[in-house]
């Protein structure tokens, strides 16, 4: 009899180390899976320059534990949707105004706006007019479908005496109805997508194409050497990490803000793009 009950006493012991052994198991494994979700996160971004900046500050995080993957992006209306849908963690596309109005024109859009990286002076090109002053009466402005670019534009026309906008106006707000002075009879059309702009200046003869820094970059075009017409430094049209308001104090987006703003990407912006990016620490 106590042969058996010492065998018994023996079994059991051994079962209830093993359940305990399976248990922190799998407590560990939980922990390690939760701690790898926290250090990953997934930011969208178009090409030029947000992808080559980011993929600057991989090595970056990685010291930091963080593991950054990058969705690239050839359009302005994806990576808004796919953030609000999770399928990011964050954005870095859009300037300030551009997720204002994004955020106005969708109500479920609940962003926030995690730190300023960069701005991309705004141009005005011509493959055919070679100075403000050659700019002949009627000649045509192509603008993209951004309504939220759309002030800019004008506002850097403004800047050349070439319109007068209405005083009343905001700037960054303004559209083709609020030009109360248009001595040229400049002609705007502001119906084509923002990547396709710079096909249209290649095949449009003595027009002016305003194209984003990221687009012209791409097309080969150097906005400090190029652009007819070019935005200053003081723009308000700063490139912005953009999250979910409930990632507002995420601890990887934050570093990940940091890490954009530190004297390394800072330089690297800088040598890489010879004024065509502009970074900013705001």
């Amino acid at each position: 009899m106590r042969k058996l009950w010492t065998s018994l006493f023996f079994t059991a012991l051994v079962l209830i180390l093993a359940a305990c052994g399976s248990s922190e198991e799998e407590g560990s494994s939980g922990d390690s899976e939760g701690d790898q979700e926290q250090s990953e996160i997934t930011v969208g971004a178009t090409s030029t320059p947000h992808a080559e900046v980011l993929q600057e500050a991989q090595p970056l995080l990685e010291e930091e534990g963080i593991t950054l993957n990058i969705e690239q992006y050839q359009d302005y209306i994806l990576p808004n949707q796919d953030l609000h849908e999770g399928v990011l963690d964050a954005n870095y596309f859009q300037h300030i105004p551009y997720l204002k109005d994004q955020q106005a024109q969708n109500e479920d859009f609940d962003f926030v706006n995690l730190g300023g990286i960069h701005i991309e002076p705004m141009g005005i090109y011509s493959k055919d007019i070679a100075s403000v002053d050659d700019i002949e009466n009627g000649t045509t402005v192509l603008m993209s479908n951004s309504t939220a670019d759309h002030g800019r534009i004008l506002s850097l026309i403004e800047s050349e005496g070439l319109i007068t906008l209405d005083e009343d106006v905001e700037k960054v707000e303004a559209t083709v109805d609020d030009i109360t002075e248009n001595p040229k009879n400049l002609e705007f059309e502001a119906g084509i997508d923002a990547a396709m702009l710079p096909e249209n200046y290649k095949r449009e003869d003595n027009v002016l194409v305003a194209i984003n820094t990221n687009y012209a970059i791409e097309a080969d075009l150097n906005p400090s050497e190029d652009a007819l017409i070019i935005e200053g430094s003081e723009s308000p049209y700063v490139n912005v990490i953009a999250a979910n308001s409930e990632d507002e104090d995420n601890e990887a987006l934050n570093t990940l803000v940091e890490v954009l703003r530190s004297e390394k990407i800072q330089s690297f912006i800088e040598e890489e793009y010879e004024g065509a990016v502009v970074p900013v620490n705001e």
